[in-house]
């Protein structure tokens, strides 16, 4: 939404912003559809939920004020606390916390200043309800902590409790030398929209999908703003390229893609498949290059300028059951 949401500031009187959980849990739908249903009854707007089993992980995008989205967001860290358990999760994806993310997002009529005061005061109340809390981007002092600083070595580095330098910006209430013993830390932030998708490659072996994850990532020399792992799903005779890029509006990411298919064609392989986690940001796709792409699910439905026009529009009535985009891998 970016640039076009910040046009639209002063022009609406209710404020809009955005949350997008990661839950470590990607197996159990009931689990997910359950975590659904309390962000909905706390009075947020839900726009979208994904699951996928190989990173054992869910996405769930919400929407309201910011004190409903407060809410929701703090019942939806309780309900994982209460009934996820870390020392017994295995999946491919970095992991510290039942709630292992929390990102907010000003989308309309709001600064970023208040999307990290929104943020902080979740903290604040996570830390009091028994869940210590790394803050990130926006969000941490001095801003710009990334997630990968926080979550080197998982859940498992933290079990014995905080590693020197590496204690909560907020421990939890009652016991502030260790982790959650199941639910572990949240990493709360406040940051911009971002893209957050998945390559997936055939006929290229991990070692290779790992290092051209090594070449297009920020840190490797690559696109700025890009955040690369390379992961292989068992059963499928794939491999996947898992990418969060934080300016799509400044990196185009078609030239991503371009890239990843050029190195993949180098090698004798191909790309499956692009799948998009979340609702799907304007700069990355529209109708002529959703085939472009080999986009899984390219409805227009599932565009974030669309769904959140929708909300907006929707104000005042009364709200309906929300529901997934699928019930397969997002």
């Amino acid at each position: 939404w970016g640039a076009r949401g910040r046009a639209y500031r002063g022009k609406h009187m209710v404020p809009v912003l955005e949350a997008v959980p990661n839950f470590s849990e990607g197996r159990d739908l009931a689990w997910v559809r359950e975590v659904v249903r309390v962000i909905a009854a706390a009075g947020a707007d839900v726009l979208d939920w994904s699951a996928d089993p190989h990173h054992h992980r869910s996405v769930v995008t919400f929407v309201g004020t910011p004190p409903e989205v407060e809410e929701a967001a703090v019942a939806a860290a309780c309900f994982a606390r209460d009934t996820l358990d870390l020392t017994h999760h295995e999946g491919l994806h970095p992991r510290v916390g039942a709630l292992d993310v929390l990102p907010f997002v000003p989308l309309l009529g709001l600064s970023r200043d208040e999307a990290v005061a929104a943020a902080r005061r979740v903290a604040v109340r996570l830390a009091d309800e028994g869940i210590p809390v790394y803050l990130y981007g926006w969000a941490s002092d001095p801003p710009g902590r990334t997630l990968a600083s926080l979550r080197r070595g998982g859940f498992e580095a933290l079990r014995g409790g905080f590693p020197e330098g590496r204690a909560p910006d907020l421990p939890a209430a009652g016991a502030p030398e260790a982790p959650h013993p199941t639910a572990g830390v949240t990493c709360v932030g406040a940051r911009d929209v971002l893209l957050a998708w998945n390559v997936a490659l055939r006929g290229i072996e991990l070692e290779r999908a790992r290092a051209l994850a090594a070449s297009l990532r920020e840190a490797g020399g690559g696109f700025a703003s890009l955040r690369a792992l390379a992961f292989e799903l068992p059963g499928t005779g794939l491999v996947q390229i898992s990418m969060n890029l934080e300016a799509p509006e400044h990196v185009s990411p078609m030239d991503v893609f371009r890239a990843i298919e050029q190195a993949v064609a180098d090698e004798g392989g191909e790309i499956a498949h692009t799948e998009v986690i979340g609702l799907v940001p304007d700069a990355l796709v529209l109708t002529a290059t959703a085939d472009r792409l080999q986009l899984l699910d390219p409805a227009p439905s599932r565009l974030l300028s669309r769904r959140l026009a929708e909300h907006v529009s929707a104000r005042g009535r009364p709200p309906s059951p929300a529901g997934p985009h699928r019930d397969d891998d997002g």
